[in-house]
């Protein structure tokens, strides 16, 4: 299956804008064959928080967001996903940061953010999730995770060994650019399965992002890299590497 990482850009809290610039970017993805188009944590919006932004940011459930993958995913016949500030089903008193999933007839699969980042306030403004999420995607079973979640590897080997690709939308700030790379490669080495962080570029709030998107492989080889500007990246991802790795290098059994 050939996934396609797409790091963007964001317009701060414009999601008219985002969506229109993510179209042209799907679009260009599906050309080129991709199956699966993976987006940014906070593809829509910008990781904005705070009093100053909470009356506009949460969305209700099946919000706009939900419903342009929707519209992408049946328009160009691809898997499509990334997060969005998603009020439940319930709509509790806080969004979570929600992983949202599309595929190609429409059919929705949600993850909501286990680990808020504490550390910049997340936890006061977006409620933690409970469970890891993972799906099939023509044969290949997918784990969704989102950004800080990467730091928590105990997430990761719960569900390490059905997974075959993990999938990591980030607005990771390029001040700690080098452990986003250290930690992404970590979890493909030890899971030893695909791993694949997309990470968004430019400035948001009081940030600057340098992309650094990655697709690794299970032995921790690099399949693309991205640079510091808007670009999307591509590889071929097969439930055989994964399986062949691990038969040869059979280091999982001794956890």
């Amino acid at each position: 299956m050939k996934i396609a990482a797409i790091q963007h850009n964001i317009h701060w809290l414009d999601r008219e804008a985002n969506f229109a610039q993510l179209e042209t970017l799907i679009a260009s993805a599906a050309k080129d064959e991709a199956r699966l188009v993976v987006l940014s944590e906070m593809f829509s919006t910008g990781f904005a928080m705070g009093e100053k932004w909470m009356n506009e940011l949460p969305e209700p459930f099946n919000g706009p967001s939900a419903q342009f993958l929707q519209r992408m995913a049946q328009k160009y016949s691809v898997w499509v996903g990334g997060t969005c500030p998603e009020l439940s089903e319930t709509n509790e008193d806080l969004p979570g940061n929600t992983f949202i999933v599309s595929a190609p007839d429409g059919a929705l699969t949600r993850y909501v953010k286990i680990h808020p980042f504490t550390y910049s306030g997340e936890d006061k403004w977006f409620r933690a999730g409970s469970n890891t999420v993972m799906l099939s995607i023509e044969g290949i079973t997918v784990a969704l995770f989102v950004c800080y979640d990467l730091r928590f590897v105990e997430e990761f080997w719960n569900c390490a060994e059905e997974t075959d690709v993990y999938l990591v939308p980030a607005n990771w700030p390029e001040s700690r650019r080098e452990h986003w790379l250290a930690l992404l490669q970590a979890r493909a080495i030890e899971n030893q399965a695909y791993v694949v962080g997309v990470n968004r570029v430019g400035s948001g709030g009081s940030l600057v992002y340098s992309g650094d998107s990655r697709i690794f492989g299970p032995l921790g080889e690099v399949l693309a890299a991205g640079g510091a500007t808007e670009e999307i990246l591509f590889a071929d991802v097969t439930k055989e590497h994964v399986a062949k790795t691990r038969q040869s290098f059979p280091f999982m059994k001794d956890r």
